[in-house]
């Protein structure tokens, strides 16, 4: 009896490695895609960034010294990552109230809403960076309605601004921070909405207390691709912001494909990578805390 049992478990277990091995087979394309195209390069800056400028051939972390040093670089990294963060405040203040309205529409409301965060998506970003100016131009929408209402005296200057990048995008990136909001919502049981205002909570408190919280996944979300893919906006920032306002995607572009320094555009890149995955831990440390302190 116990020699057929563990017969049994020997088939079981070379049954169960064998399915193992089976899925590793399965993502071994995908793996090896990884290396291929991101391990790969990644290896590539950090190599070619511990070299000089003029002598290539020698290791002497010139360009890092360089970076470090200079408090013009400094101060790029500082509004490459200022920007996002004022991305993800702008997206969260016109996003979550829109979810709130998702929330408490009817379903055929629901996918109409749906369908018109997705829209974007289908429009190159190239194309809807390049309509902002039309509406951010002097002679704009923007301008043309506040000079028209007696709003202003003079055109505001909104291009190769920071606020007028700003707002650029909030509009490009309002999908990111919609559709993992939206997604999380979808799974809220209405039913604890209104056992909530059954039992004497006001609407702010069913919202703090309920909603906010069961959405903090989604939020948290949002702001990590908010946030990734606005310091890396190379398009928007160029077109939007112009030569005044220079992001470390600006930086790394000019070094690389009009100086031809290599190196120190290898730091550039390695330095945004560092900091947008600094700013992401940080934002997923604050909901994780956040979502003790609201469930406690």
């Amino acid at each position: 009896m116990s020699l057929a049992v563990a017969a049994g478990v020997e088939r079981a277990g070379g049954t169960g490695s064998g399915v193992r091995w089976a899925e590793w087979q399965l993502a071994l394309p995908l793996l090896l895609a990884f290396l291929a195209f991101f391990v790969g390069p990644l290896l590539i800056l950090v190599v070619v960034s511990a070299f000089g400028d003029e002598k290539i051939t020698l290791v002497n972390f010139a360009m890092w010294r360089k970076f470090l040093n200079d408090p013009f670089y400094w101060k790029v990294t500082g509004n490459t990552v200022k920007l996002g963060f004022l991305t993800v405040a702008a997206t969260l203040l016109v996003g979550y109230p829109l979810a709130l309205v998702y929330l408490a529409a009817r379903p055929g409301v629901q996918r109409l809403l749906l369908f018109i965060v997705i829209l974007p998506l289908l429009t190159s970003v190239v194309v809807r960076t390049f309509a902002w100016i039309v509406i951010l131009g002097r002679e704009g929408v923007v301008n043309s309605v506040a000079m028209g209402l007696g709003l202003v005296p003079a055109p505001l200057r909104l291009l190769q601004t920071e606020l007028g990048l700003v707002i650029a995008l909030t509009q490009i990136e309002m999908p990111l921070m919609l559709l993992p909001v939206l997604s999380v919502m979808n799974r809220i049981d209405p039913n604890l909405l209104d056992a909530s205002e059954a039992l004497g909570a006001s609407k702010w408190r069913t919202l703090f207390r309920v909603t906010l919280p069961l959405s903090l996944p989604g939020l948290v979300a949002g702001c990590v691709l908010v946030f990734a893919s606005s310091t890396t906006a190379f398009i928007s920032q160029s077109i939007i912001g112009g030569n005044r306002l220079v992001y470390l995607t600006l930086l790394i572009w000019q070094e690389s494909l009009v100086v031809y320094n290599w190196p120190l555009a290898s730091v550039a890149a390695l330095t945004l990578l560092i900091s947008v995955t600094a700013a992401i831990a940080a934002i997923s440390l604050l909901g994780r805390r956040g979502m003790r302190h609201l469930h406690a």
